[in-house]
């Protein structure tokens, strides 16, 4: 790690506003043709009512600013986002690395079917496809993966 390597640090509530931004970036970036169901500001309030407060979030800081976001619930890696000029830098394979000790017995995600590079991060960390659906469960109803990560016997 260098100095200008991103810092990862639990959020805090100040840190709210700037991990929805990144999020909502991210989001854009990756999933252009995903329609999303909520307004910006109905992202922003809920990570600031309970993504941030609720569940156990972290946050990378390079250049004093919020560049990547994950988020886990339980044994639910719920979000994984990175600011889009920060990709490729190695902060994802730190993320998930960071997920896997903090959640040593396992975990399990989603992403949907469209997101190609994601399907194909989570597959280079170990996790396997468990599930694929046609997206009717979820709110932008778009065909979805869930993967499982296991440690090693």
């Amino acid at each position: 790690m260098t100095t200008d390597d991103p810092i990862l640090r639990r959020a805090v509530d100040a840190d709210a506003l700037d991990a929805a931004d990144v999020w909502l970036r991210s989001f854009r970036a990756a999933l252009p043709t995903v329609r999303r169901p909520r307004t910006d500001q109905e992202v922003r309030d809920y990570f600031r009512e309970v993504v941030v407060p609720k569940r156990e979030t972290w946050v990378a800081v390079a250049e004093r600013a919020v560049v990547g976001v994950m988020v886990l619930d339980e044994a639910l890696l719920s979000q994984l986002y990175l600011e889009p000029r920060w990709r490729g830098r190695g902060i994802g394979d730190r993320l998930v690395a960071l997920a896997k000790e903090r959640r040593p017995d396992g975990l399990e995600l989603w992403t949907f079917q469209v997101n190609g590079p994601a399907q194909r991060f989570y597959q280079r960390h170990g996790f396997t496809e468990a599930e694929r659906t046609d997206g009717t469960a979820n709110e932008e109803r778009e065909p979805d993966v869930r993967y499982v990560w296991r440690p090693a016997a």
